[in-house]
């Protein structure tokens, strides 16, 4: 059985303390985190899918709002713990809804739904199963002519999020999407995991459930989870804390690499973007993925041409033809995407 990281990772949203510098995570280990399974546990055909819709969204109520990035970040992102009670359950890698309160200057009727990538296993950061967390960045606009950020064009729902305090009510919709899931039924499968900002969301939830809960699936995992994170700077990485404790418990099991745009140069020296730093181990990222390795983007869509360019590249200079490459891989459901 795996050593289990939660002792390490103590604690409750008390953990989440605001600091001049960028707050640790931690979470208490409450038992064995094995009652919110199917049976057997990697049976995915009772994957709730939309148990709550617009027109009866359930209210969460937020336990802790914080700030997760460093004083010279671009941007501010928070992590968002919002209780359910229970009665929301979703699996990793899936997407919550949220309604922000109001209505659209324009006609007067509600706002819209926006999606966003759940940031923790099923069990929640407290372990319970009774709440899950948000990592959300604040929607700004920046004005040349104030030379100063518009109100009047920020994001209504990020705002919204990152300015809730405990207690606040939160409707949501979902669980929406069933394209990010983990195939858990070989436990030797490698997870190859791209990320730019907030799309770290669903691989928190992943690496959680992998490796720092008492889970099933945790207990039997024998592959490589590889986790690649596009930000700025060092001061905009998120959870660096838990990906690190977990790299140095877990060093044949888990991978981590960073594109810093701002710090590092890429082969060309030009800044280093994501599709940069996985193309430095594009050799063995193509063969994991002849090996069955399942590769997911999560981001916002302009990393895609980027990144598809780059594999095209690969592909043609190992001699394959791209577009049959690719649809191997969607037809064995080893291609996972999920950007906005």
């Amino acid at each position: 059985m795996k050593i289990v990281l939660a002792v390490s990772f103590l604690a409750s949203a008390s953990a989440f303390a605001p600091s001049a510098s960028k707050p640790a995570f931690a979470t208490s280990l409450a038992g064995k985190q094995n009652f919110l399974e199917a049976e057997p546990y990697y049976d995915q055909s009772t994957v709730p899918v939309n148990v709550y819709k617009n027109k009866a969204p359930f209210t969460g109520k937020v336990v802790s709002t914080k700030r997760i990035v460093g004083p010279t970040a671009t941007g501010e992102t928070c992590h968002i713990i919002i209780d359910h009670n229970g009665d929301f359950p979703y699996w990793e890698g899936q997407s919550w809804g949220v309604i922000p309160p109001g209505t659209r200057e324009k006609d007067g009727k509600p706002h819209s739904v926006r999606l966003y990538s759940i940031a923790s296993s099923r069990y929640g950061d407290d372990m319970t199963g009774k709440t899950g967390s948000l990592c959300v960045r604040r929607a700004t606009y920046w004005c040349p002519e104030l030379k100063a950020d518009d109100p009047a064009k920020k994001g209504i729902c990020s705002n919204f999020l990152c300015d809730t305090q405990p207690g606040d009510s939160v409707d949501m919709t979902g669980p929406a999407g069933k394209v990010m899931l983990m195939p858990e039924e070989d436990p030797k499968t490698d997870y190859i995991m791209v990320a730019t900002g907030t799309g770290i969301a669903p691989y928190r939830g992943f690496i959680r459930r992998l490796f720092v809960e008492d889970t099933p699936a945790g207990n039997v995992y024998k592959g490589q989870a590889w986790l690649f994170l596009g930000v700025a700077n060092s001061d905009a990485l998120l959870y660096d804390d838990e990906w690190q404790s977990v790299k140095s418990k877990y060093p044949d099991n888990f991978r981590l690499d960073y594109a810093l745009s701002r710090e590092q140069e890429n082969k060309k020296g030009g800044k280093m973007y994501i599709q940069d730093k996985v193309e430095e181990y594009s050799d063995e990222i193509f063969e994991k993925l002849s090996n069955g390795a399942h590769i997911y983007f999560c981001g916002l869509k302009g990393m895609m041409p980027g990144i598809q360019d780059m594999l095209k590249g690969v592909a043609e200079a190992k001699g394959l033809d791209y577009d049959e490459w690719l649809k191997g891989l969607k037809t064995k459901k080893q291609w996972h995407v999920e950007v906005y």
